[in-house]
Parts: structure tokens; sequence; C-alpha cells
């Protein structure tokens, strides 16, 4: 084992939530280390080769690649230094508070102590196992960011005729870039009523291209034995159970799933972090303080976000709160309880730290299908409306945020996100 190594704050990710908590634990006068598990910084935006991104961050349309460089050189701007290729094994809170984590790279093992750890640790893909398709294992089944980093990075078709399970916003871009590749996609299968990608994507990746989505669809059966060699297609009904008789037989070479992504959360378990059921992230405040003390998230860890934008938002708020906490004595958080209500999927942060003064940047998600002429209204149990937005239109797919200014939430026992209709009827469901 190498020599242990003492920092004020340790970021466990180096994509763009974790460039950013390293940038904002630095500008707070912490000395920070950011451990990755590839050779190279940025995260999954190393293979997103579209642009789209920065718009509200660096008020730029920039490729991934391009935020990710900037993400990177803030980081190291500032000071932060770098763990590359590396994984932490181990990871203990201590009787004094502070963290030891085991870190094992290419030099061995290293013992590495810190006051604070942001766990910037992003989200993985759902693979065919949890869509509960049927069928054997043969080659050609890929998850979209797979086959994005095939394409992208590595130069590599995934195949020649192409079918997508599931609409979400990777699985639509790679429907668009297999086609400039010369791969002839067959469709995109969604087994709800409605797209789970953003609207601009199945616009601009599927219509413009003249790409095939069949809503209420879903992959019934793989056949192939050493290659895919096809798939079967069935219809579903409004409870997403597959309705007989309605299959059909599709020859492909290749099965592509975007059927969702999960938070990478098992270290923040295995430290005790409680999560929550419905983002699948870690519960926290308003600075990304989780309920164990000296553990932050942010990014993808907390919830799958549409925008690279927001991911280095809460990276930054992450890190700033962490080096305050490392630096700075110790003081007993006040939580209010935050709570999404009817019509809403969720509401983050889960809590509100009554005894800090920061602004609280709220993200949520509808559960309707789509809601047209919607109000959202941020209520205090005590002092009644502290916020309130009217929105054109609402969709699960589309993250929405709401920046409460700074305020006093003494006396409130709780804090309401409440959904109506713009005509005031209330939402129920």
């Amino acid at each position: 084992m190498t020599a242990d190594l003492t920092m004020d704050v340790v970021v466990l990710g180096g994509g763009p939530a974790g460039l950013a908590a390293a940038s904002g634990a630095r500008a707070a006068g912490a000395s920070t280390l950011v451990v990755e598990r590839e050779e190279r910084l940025g995260g999954i935006l190393k293979q997103c080769v579209h642009d789209g991104f920065g718009l509200l961050r660096f008020k730029e349309r920039l490729s991934g690649p391009e935020y990710a460089l900037r993400e990177a050189a803030r980081a190291m701007a500032a000071g932060a230094q770098m763990l590359l290729e590396a994984f932490v094994t181990r990871a203990e809170r201590g009787a004094d508070g502070r963290f030891s984590l085991d870190c094992v790279s290419r030099e061995g093992v290293r013992r590495v102590k810190a006051k604070a750890l942001v766990l910037a640790t992003g989200c993985r893909e759902r693979t065919d196992r949890q869509a509960f398709i049927h069928g054997d294992r043969p080659a050609g089944i890929f998850t979209a960011g797979l086959a994005q980093y095939l394409v992208n990075v590595q130069g590599l078709l995934p195949g020649k005729r192409a079918v997508i399970l599931g609409s979400g916003d990777i699985g639509l871009i790679m429907a668009r870039r297999l086609v400039l590749e010369g791969v002839e996609v067959e469709g995109v299968y969604e087994i709800k009523g409605e797209p789970s990608g953003l609207t601009r994507n199945v616009h601009q990746c599927l219509e413009n291209y003249g790409i095939a989505l069949s809503l209420c669809s879903t992959v019934s059966e793989v056949r192939g034995r050493r290659r895919v060699e096809g798939v079967t297609i069935a219809r579903t009904d409004a409870r997403q159970r597959m309705v007989a008789g309605s299959e059909q037989a599709i020859a492909c070479d290749t099965l592509i799933l975007s059927v969702g992504l999960i938070p990478e959360n098992e270290l923040a378990l295995s430290l005790g972090v409680p999560l929550d059921s419905a983002t699948k992230g870690p519960r926290l405040d308003q600075n990304m303080h989780t309920l164990v003390d000296g553990v932050f998230a942010c990014g993808n860890a907390v919830q799958v976000s549409d925008l690279a934008d927001y991911v280095s938002e809460s990276g930054e708020i992450a890190g700033r709160a962490a080096a305050a906490f490392a630096l700075g004595p110790l003081r007993e958080r006040v939580l209010v309880p935050l709570k999404a209500g009817p019509g809403l999927l969720y509401a983050v942060p889960q809590f509100v730290d009554a005894a800090s003064p920061t602004p609280v940047v709220t993200y949520f998600r509808s559960n309707s299908s789509l809601l047209e002429g919607a109000r959202v209204t941020i209520r205090g149990s005590a002092c009644g409306a502290i916020l309130s937005r009217a929105y054109l239109a609402l969709r699960p797919p589309e993250m929405e945020r709401l920046v409460v200014p700074e305020r006093d939430y003494t006396g409130e026992s709780s804090i309401f996100v409440e959904l109506e209709r713009e005509e005031r009827e209330a939402i129920h469901g």
C-alpha cells in the first residue's frame, strides 16, 4: 500500500458533476482530490459528439467533449488533484467523523482520508435482463451508451440493421447517428404511450430522418443463437402488458436498448446514505448534503438529469458546501421536509436546511403523460405561497427547475411543491 493521502474534500467521479464539484470546493479554499476510474476526465460526455451542451453554463453551444474539456480545465486551473484509472474498494466513516477510502490504481492501493465526500458517481444503463426480454443472449445486443461508445470513440459499427427498444434521449440520438453512418434503423419501439425522451430529440433525431417511432410496443423475444437474427415486437396495453396475438417478427442483426438509467449509488449505500424511492438517488438538502454528515451527492447520482448544465450546477453547489463543512465549525442542520404533491413524480431536494441561508434550487417532474396549462407553487406550511410559476405544458421526460431566493424557513414544519391546473382545478392522482 502506498502512503496515505489526506484531503479536505474527496470527489468520487470525474464527469461534469465531479469536475464542477472540484472547482467549487477549491474556490472555497478546500484541498480537493478527484478519483476517476477512467483514464480521461469528462465521464459520458467524452463520447457525446453532438452539440447542444453548455447553453446555460457557458452561454455557447458545445459538443460533449468540448463541454468536458472546459469543466476539466476549470478544475485543474483551480488546483484540484486528479487520481485517474482508480476506483474505491472500501469507504468508511470513522468515530472522529472523517472518511477513510481505499483507492486502487496502477500505483497500487492508497488510503485516502477526507473530512467530506462528494459522490458524483453518475448513473448506469438498464440492460436486456432488466427489461425482461426473453430468449438467448446472442451477440448484437447493446445498450445505447455502449453503441455510442463503439461508434463515436472506437469507430466501429454495432451492426448493419438495427432495432432500438426504448425512446430515451440516448436511444433517439443513436438512431440518428446510426442512420448517418449507413446503418438501416428499422424503427424505435417504446412500451409506453408517449416518448421517454425530450420532445426536441423526437423531432430532430427521428422525424427529421424519417425514422419510425412506434408507441405502446416492445420487444417480446430475441431470435438467434450466435448473433441476433431478429426480434419479435408485441403491442402493449395501458398497463404495459403485451397484447396476445399482436406479435410481429422483424429481421435485424442488432438490438439497441434505451430503457432507462439508474443512479449509481452502491457506495452511498455502503456509507448508510438513505435513498429516495422515486429518484433512486440520495435524499438531501439544498446544499446537496445527504442525511449522513459529511457526505454530499450531485449530478446523475442524485437524479437522472436532462441537461449537463444542471448536472454541473448541482456539482458546484455540492463542492462549495462540502468545503464549508470540511473547513468550518460543525453546525446543526434544521431539516424541513420538502414534499412533492399529487401530480408530481418527485421533487429534489427532499429537505431544506432552515439553518442555511443558501437559495433552494428545486428540480421536479410531473407524472401525467401531458399536462397543458399547469401552475407549480412552492408553499410553506406556515407562510403560504413562496414562489409560483405557470407552464404551458409539463411532461415527465422534461425536468423542470425553480430557484427560491434566500429566505427564513424558521417555523415551517413542511414545504410543499404543488401542481394545479392553470384554471385552479387541483390535480389528483
